[in-house]
């Protein structure tokens, strides 16, 4: 039976992410597939050490599939290989000290390595995404309107979109059975289309590595669409893993 370990925001948390490991080790159906949607680096850790173990698993663990985050594009920026030299949204977002750190904890060769990760991956009727088709900063939750995350859905071409950006662990369902769409080209209008009227879900993975002490992931069942958010609570002093839920 497959079942997928859908995991972000590591942030540079090491310990964070050894207790997630922990934790997916003592599952009583066995993880198949881990995916680890972007933000592995950030300002709170060792962003060297979590990018080292990333790239060499110990043996027998899984091998996981790696994603860019909006942290990772920061980076890219930093490096003048993204779109926004300078970073400005990393100095808006987190202050001109997080430029000096972030240049400092990743350095060129681990660029060149973060820019050979995947966008997102699809697999089944799952796409698997830090924030959206949008972009990496693309920020969905509970409260984002529904007219949006069905907008969101419809371009990943997807029943079930998997997401990182907000750091929440969260489900939303999107039932659009009166949703109609149009294309406006310089020919003129084309008839409307129904969207596909399958419930379509966006699902928030959670964030390992953003509170300090606990850890949230997602564990998915592809064959009965089931999802699990799981919490971990770790303390580095006593050892990881301290309670699961």
């Amino acid at each position: 039976m497959e079942q997928w370990a859908i995991l972000s925001g590591i942030e540079g948390n090491l310990d964070a992410y050894e207790a997630v490991l922990a934790d997916i080790r003592r599952q009583r159906y066995p993880v198949t597939d881990l995916y680890v949607l972007g933000d592995i680096v950030g300002l709170k850790g060792d962003n060297r050490a979590v990018m080292r173990r990333l790239q060499s698993p110990r043996a027998g663990e899984l091998e996981p599939q790696v994603c860019i985050g909006w942290w990772e594009e920061q980076c890219f920026n930093l490096y003048g290989l993204g779109g926004l030299p300078d970073a400005p949204e990393l100095i808006e977002q987190e202050g001109a000290d997080a430029v000096q750190h972030l240049w400092e904890s990743v350095s060129r060769e681990a660029v060149d390595w973060m820019r050979s990760l995947h966008f997102g991956f699809h697999e089944l009727d799952c796409l698997l995404i830090h924030g959206s088709t949008v972009g990496y900063a693309d920020e969905l939750t509970p409260e984002t309107p529904a007219i949006q995350l069905c907008d969101r859905l419809i371009r990943a071409d997807a029943n079930n979109l998997f997401c990182g950006r907000s750091g929440l662990a969260f489900e939303c369902w999107i039932e659009p059975s009166d949703l109609c769409s149009t294309v406006m080209t310089l020919d003129g209008t084309q008839a409307p289309q129904t969207q596909n009227r399958t419930p379509r879900r966006i699902v928030g993975v959670g964030s390992v590595g953003r509170t300090l002490g606990q850890a949230t992931y997602t564990l998915y069942n592809p064959a009965n669409n089931h999802i699990t958010f799981k919490t971990v609570k770790y303390s580095k002093a006593k050892g990881f893993a301290l309670q699961s839920a």
